[in-house]
């Protein structure tokens, strides 16, 4: 008598593919709408202003013009690069947890 080598029968075996395809398709949903949304980051209480998207793209950056001191540019290149990073962080997280909605908290290694 052959044993089957799927416990359940192919019937399990074919139930759990519909499902990882349904996780895929939802997973390209959600990496589209992602991509979309923007998060803010501000650096300098609020004197450097990024806004970063899903896709990791900074979209804008507004400067408090009271920080804008011409004798201290280091200090305001600082701040910039304090936001902007910070934008770049929250996106990454962003889609990170959107995702972990849909695959329960696994690491899928290229999946996004």
């Amino acid at each position: 008598m052959a044993r089957n080598k799927f416990p359940g029968g192919m019937g399990n075996m074919n139930n759990m593919m519909k499902q990882v395809q349904k996780m895929q398709a939802d997973m390209q949903k959600v990496q589209a709408e992602v991509q979309e949304r923007e998060v803010e980051a501000t650096a300098g209480g609020g004197a450097v202003t990024a806004v970063a998207t899903g896709k990791k793209e900074i979209v804008s950056i507004k400067i408090n013009p009271e920080v804008v001191d011409e004798d201290d540019v280091e200090m305001l290149e600082d701040l910039v690069l304090a936001a902007v990073n910070e934008a770049l962080r929250k996106a990454e997280e962003m889609v990170s947890a959107e995702m972990a909605k849909i695959t329960g908290g696994m690491n899928l290694p290229g999946m996004f």
